[in-house]
């Protein structure tokens, strides 16, 4: 398969804080794992573009959007919620981030190339309509998606979540939006202490105790997303692949290893290949013990570059 890896050194500058788990070390471990492996040389590499102002606003509340863009110039650090904090070049990371997903869906529909990979931060699936949350500021996956509805006239949309902490955002968004189904794994109880199993019609939440792991991930999958999405029929497969399901990460308490990245990603692929004709792009989300998180977004990308 033919795979894009689309990031952009304005991401890596985005700067939370010292000690912050979200931090500008995460892309560099990611692109230092990747450029290490004979893979590298086999993805399309390209620059995220800045996301236009009219697809973040298809997706939040103006007056939001307006309250970021206020902010900056930034001379300091200012938190915005509880988790969030906006530095000097946060806009423009924010602003990477969510360009870098619409330009993947625009290169798979396109069939430029099979599926992409967006290693961006800030990452964007607790970004809520009107407001941040949990370390994200815009929600890139959630941009993308209704820029394929919009752009593509796409009628079906699938959104998995395999991040540890629920997608509360996107669900936020997107709840009994017809065109999206979104299938979703993630600890609880844990932070956002959401994604209840009395949501929205069109989302599959499927909360882990924690301590859970590959198998309690498979049941869910097989009892709970297969029949959903052979239902749905998807058109494009987007993906947050939030990475701090690993037994390593400080953050949760499941017992992911790296290896199962790689079959939970070979599943996605899959779906995309029996659906939509293999279109599917993947943003990363959470993961924050950097050597985990370098090792399982490769075995993630080497299963979406898998020929």
């Amino acid at each position: 398969m033919t795979t894009a890896f689309i990031s952009h050194s304005d991401c890596a500058l985005h700067n939370p804080g010292v000690g912050h788990p979200e931090s500008m070390a995460r892309l560099r471990v990611i692109r230092q794992r990747l450029e290490s492996s004979d893979l590298w040389p086999r993805l399309v590499h390209c620059d995220a573009p800045a996301v236009p102002w009219a697809a973040v606003t298809a997706v939040h509340a103006p007056a939001y959007v307006e309250s970021i863009k206020a902010r900056f110039p930034l001379k300091r650090n200012i938190d915005i919620d509880g988790d969030t904090t906006l530095s000097e070049f946060s806009l423009d990371a924010a602003r990477r981030a969510a360009g870098a997903c619409v330009h993947a869906v625009d290169l798979v529909m396109a069939h430029a190339v099979n599926n992409a990979f967006c290693a961006v931060r800030p990452p964007g699936h607790h970004a809520c309509v009107d407001r941040a949350m949990g370390f994200c500021v815009f929600n890139n996956v959630a941009i993308a998606a209704q820029h394929a509805i919009d752009a593509y006239r796409l009628e079906r949309v699938l959104i998995v979540d395999f991040d540890v902490h629920h997608g509360n955002g996107t669900e936020h968004v997107f709840a009994n939006n017809p065109k999206i189904l979104m299938c979703s794994t993630f600890q609880s109880p844990l932070y956002p202490f959401s994604g209840g199993l009395d949501g929205a019609r069109n989302m599959v939440n499927c909360p882990i105790q924690p301590g859970g792991g590959r198998e309690e991930i498979k049941h869910a999958i097989q009892t709970h997303w297969v029949d959903a999405i052979d239902r749905f029929k998807p058109q494009l497969v987007l993906v947050s692949a939030g990475f701090d399901a690993h037994e390593s990460d400080p953050l949760a308490d499941m017992t992911l290893t790296t290896e199962d990245y790689g079959w939970i990603t070979k599943f996605l692929v899959r779906v995309a290949d029996e659906y939509c004709d293999g279109k599917l792009v993947s943003t990363l989300e959470g993961g924050y013990e950097l050597e985990a998180l370098a090792d399982s977004v490769h075995a993630h990308v080497e299963a979406l570059a898998a020929t």
